[in-house]
């Protein structure tokens, strides 16, 4: 039962109506005692009257007097932060698909993994939450565009597929696009959906070199800030997996340091993830995140259910009591 903010404040005037029926009541009791000891016999009174009640007799109107102050309180409409699924939003998966992600050091391996994780990020997001899966190594697939219809992006996980390098900027940069394009279709007097990007990656940047080039990770990151795009990243991956690449073993540690830069520089937030639990926690604080926000709600619900009783008790007070309604 909130009472933090209210819809239409301005019922609260009826508050002045119920403390009249407060004071009525008091002054009617004070003017039937001066009748009854004005006009009554006393010692032939205290001989036939029943019993007095004492203050019990009051209850029933004390109940009904709360049950108004309850009820107008409902009637001001009392709002309180509650979880909403969003109906508007779009959000873009990039998983690196690299061969370092054959890496056993997350078993069974850091694909399968994340594979497994993705698909539960997916099947449990908001129904209302457009979302898009995007892959990427040398170059970067836009696997599934933006959409409410969940079986084709689990679908395109499970048939992930690695492939050389790591192109970091090039998945961003297709993600930003796909965003754009869809924003396009759907923005309607409101504007464009919110958007975000959630990248997940275990190593370094490879295609180009330089993290600020043209098409690089940063430059990326860069380009998502401008168009109000934040990138949750994702590290997964430890510092001691290694593959094999023409049959030579490879250290292929995960990189922190870039991809928490790329959360900073978007306006996103980094996590990181060594074990298939934490990712699974990690896509799951995720899916809250974008899923669901706070907005006031109405929570007059309960204010009526409370008055409506208590008015009801006070009238059951009043017939056993007094074997009248008030």
């Amino acid at each position: 039962m909130s009472l933090t903010g209210f819809a239409s404040p301005w019922w609260f005037l009826l508050l002045l109506a119920v403390a009249a029926v407060a004071v009525g009541y008091v002054l009617s009791q004070r003017g039937r005692r001066k009748r009854t000891m004005r006009f009554a016999n006393l010692e032939l009174l205290e001989k036939v009257a029943p019993k007095s009640q004492g203050w019990v007799r009051h209850v029933p109107a004390i109940l009904i007097v709360l049950s108004l102050l309850v009820l107008t309180v409902a009637l001001a409409g009392p709002t309180a932060e509650q979880k909403v699924p969003r109906n508007r939003a779009t959000v873009m998966l990039v998983i690196d698909t690299s061969l370092s992600m054959e890496a056993t050091d997350v078993a069974p391996t850091r694909l399968k993994a994340a594979q497994e994780s993705a698909r539960s990020f997916a099947q449990n997001m908001t129904p209302g939450v457009n979302l898009g899966l995007i892959s990427f190594a040398g170059t970067a697939t836009v696997l599934v565009a933006p959409t409410t219809d969940r079986g084709g992006v689990v679908k395109a996980i499970d048939n992930l597929k690695l492939a050389q390098s790591t192109a970091t900027g090039e998945g961003i940069f297709a993600a930003l696009q796909s965003i754009e394009s869809f924003s396009a279709i759907v923005g309607g007097a409101e504007g464009p959906p919110p958007a975000r990007i959630v990248l997940m990656s275990d190593g370094k940047q490879t295609v180009p070199d330089d993290l600020y080039a043209p098409r690089g990770g940063y430059t990326a990151a860069q380009a998502a800030k401008q168009a109000q795009v934040p990138i949750s990243s994702i590290s997964f991956g430890t510092t001691h997996g290694s593959v094999d690449i023409d049959g030579k073993p490879q250290d292929v540690k995960v990189d922190d340091e870039s991809l928490e830069e790329i959360a900073r520089l978007s306006g996103g937030d980094f996590y990181k993830a060594a074990s298939a639990d934490e990712l699974k926690r990690v896509y799951d604080d995720l899916g809250e995140q974008i899923g669901y926000e706070l907005k006031d709600a109405d929570a007059s619900r309960p204010w009526v259910i409370v008055g409506t009783l208590v008015l009801m008790i006070g009238a059951a007070a009043s017939l056993f009591l007094g074997q009248r309604l008030p």
